[in-house]
């Protein structure tokens, strides 16, 4: 499953008129930008705590704000490097106190594996975004081309992720399961649960990491027949 630039255009053309209204009201792109941030290190204070429902919901909440900026800069002419390099870097540093958060909550809960999980998540997902950021820094897919690359881009994690914590906090972090922990204990079955999003965060992710590497190098290769066959011309061409 993947999401096209298309199907991204629709979702922001729907938050048009929430973005406006923001704008409205007086708020910048940038604003914006910060807003979401202060929601998202809620939401990780918040898994720190243990409150996994509450804190899935801040989160989520935090991500949904978060295409608001754009959407905003966008629609009123406000789009600017600076405001794109504010989002990608509030957006990469609330995704890391999210997982922090994560590790914090999860090694309070004093399942001692639990904590990798987390761990693996975050750098699997810091690897996709690092990708496109290599691969547009050097020029491959020019403009948004590479968001649309591989199976877990960030609003996919994201759901999977706020999905996983709200279930396992429904579910109960004190319900024991079949499986067993440290000492012979029962893990409860909502760590279970958040432990099982995570694991499929870090697996998605690493393939569409695999995904944009395979993608970056066809287009290199690309690159590099059409500058041989220019030069092979150039070369044969009388004059």
């Amino acid at each position: 499953m993947t999401i096209s630039n298309d199907t991204r255009s629709s979702v922001k053309k729907v938050g048009e008129p929430i973005a406006l209204f923001f704008g409205r009201l007086g708020l910048t792109p940038n604003g914006l930008t910060l807003i979401g941030f202060g929601i998202t290190t809620l939401g990780a204070v918040l898994l720190g705590l243990q409150l996994w429902v509450v804190g899935g919901l801040v989160v989520f909440a935090g991500g949904v704000f978060d295409m608001f900026d754009g959407t905003l800069a966008r629609a009123t002419g406000q789009v600017s490097k600076l405001g794109a390099f504010m989002d990608s870097v509030f957006d990469r540093w609330g995704e890391a106190l999210v997982y922090v958060g994560l590790v914090a909550g999860l090694a309070a809960s004093g399942w001692a594996n639990a904590p990798i999980f987390a761990a693996a998540a975050m750098a699997s997902a810091f690897l996709v975004s690092y990708a496109r950021a290599k691969s547009e820094g050097l020029g491959f897919s020019a403009g948004t081309g590479m968001a649309a690359v591989g199976v877990m881009p960030r609003e996919i994690r994201l759901v999977i992720l706020c999905g996983g914590l709200v279930l396992g906090g429904l579910v109960g972090t004190g319900i024991s399961s079949a499986g067993e922990g440290a000492g012979g204990a029962a893990i409860p079955t909502g760590i279970l649960v958040i432990e099982g999003a995570l694991a499929i965060i870090a697996i998605g992710a690493t393939i569409t990491v695999i995904q944009r590497v395979l993608h970056t190098r066809a287009q290199a290769r690309t690159a590099a027949t059409g500058s041989t066959a220019a030069t092979t011309e150039g070369e044969t061409r009388p004059s």
